[in-house]
């Protein structure tokens, strides 16, 4: 049974890994794009009216998603991929996790950032969603073969 990766990517970064794990764990892939596309001012995050400032800083904000899958039953391991904003996963991996059934799924998780690590993000998403078996989590920033490789024993363990 392949993984599902399932992904949000607005620059690119998080797609380019996204797919490099794909292709090395033989996954099946979903890119979550959001109900309304992000424009460059909507991700200015120093301006406080800015839309993924407002949804970065209110916890119940849940941006609508176009393509959420309706049933994950033929996956037993899903990998979800984000890029980091404000420390944490963007709002819209949250609406995936509260839209989809994760119950007796291995979830692992990945993130691109150009400054935070992902502890934060992964330690937030399993305390929002505790019932969930969140496995392991790796910033994914330089797609180092021996790192996915190493990484990829432990997803198919």
């Amino acid at each position: 049974m392949n993984p599902l990766i399932v992904y949000f990517s607005q620059t690119g970064h998080t797609r380019k890994a996204a797919l490099y794990i794909a292709r090395s764990v033989n996954a099946d892939i979903l890119e979550i794009k959001p109900d309304i596309p992000y424009t460059q001012q909507d991700l200015d995050g120093y301006n406080e009216s800015s839309r993924t400032y407002k949804e970065q800083h209110d916890t119940s904000c849940r941006p609508g998603i176009k393509n959420i899958p309706l049933n994950l039953d033929n996956y037993k391991k899903i990998i979800i991929g984000f890029p980091i904003w404000w420390y944490i996963a963007p709002r819209l991996i949250n609406t995936f996790i509260e839209t989809v059934d994760l119950t007796d799924k291995e979830i692992y998780l990945f993130a691109t950032s150009y400054e935070s690590t992902i502890e934060r993000a992964k330690e937030e998403l399993k305390g929002e969603y505790p019932k969930l078996n969140f496995k392991e989590a790796k910033l994914l920033n330089q797609l180092d073969e021996e790192v996915i490789k190493a990484w990829e024993k432990e997803i198919e363990s």
